[in-house]
């Protein structure tokens, strides 16, 4: 299996470095290596091809964006390198060609014109909101609202190309006294075994299936 991990923090000396998110990005890495998988990385802020940023897009079977929470959003690095990496993508029709409505065909629905099926997405957050701002009725920001609400903007951008949304991981509140920067990591890593153990073992048949169609192809010839 082949992952993209893209780190989208920007540096603000003395204030936010990137430590967290770095560490979250190498126990992601560290997980899917050691199972044996191909990890690319991206870091944002140190500039990219956003040709070559397309490749590895169309390569990976997973893509997480490892970010920090800067104003109810990404870092606005993250939203230019998502403006040009995706209009390559487009341009070369590899993402997506046109947005899937045709004139043929009127049942055809906003947003079906992605060509990156069967490719999965997910968003690894640092944040300085605590963990119950979240999907609590009564919660002054949010109203209810959870993190995936917040994160739409991000997300459709992948579904909009035909990828499968996995549910986000979240390090919260941490920017409070004594922050519990070790269990964040250990939650991360059982959010990987929950979310991205399942995508292995479907890697594992995929690649079983295809082999079991080449064998059967070469005995024909």
């Amino acid at each position: 299996m082949n992952i993209l991990i893209i780190n989208a923090h920007l540096t603000y000396p003395g204030w936010s470095e990137g430590k967290l998110n770095r560490t979250l990005m190498d126990v992601a890495k560290n997980f899917f290596v050691e199972r044996g998988h191909q990890v690319a990385e991206t870091f944002v802020e140190r500039g990219y091809n956003p040709g070559e940023e397309v490749e590895k897009h169309v390569a990976a079977d997973l893509v997480i964006l490892q970010t920090p929470v800067n104003w109810f959003g990404a870092p606005w690095i993250y939203k230019k390198y998502v403006d040009e990496v995706f209009n390559v993508g487009l341009a070369r029709k590899v993402f997506l060609e046109g947005d899937g409505r045709t004139r043929s065909d009127p049942t055809r629905q906003y947003g079906t014109g992605g060509k990156m099926q069967g490719r999965k997405f997910m968003i690894s957050a640092t944040w300085n909101a605590p963990r119950e701002a979240f999907d609590n009725p009564d919660g002054v920001l949010y109203g209810g609202k959870g993190t995936d609400d917040l994160f739409l903007n991000i997300t459709s951008n992948y579904k909009f190309c035909g990828y499968d949304i996995l549910p986000d991981y979240g390090a919260f509140d941490i920017f409070k006294k004594n922050p519990d920067i070790p269990r964040a990591l250990e939650d991360y890593q059982r959010h990987l075994e929950e979310h991205c153990l399942e995508l292995e073992d479907l890697a594992n048949k995929t690649s079983a299936a295809n082999f079991r169609q080449e064998v059967a192809a070469h005995s024909r010839t």
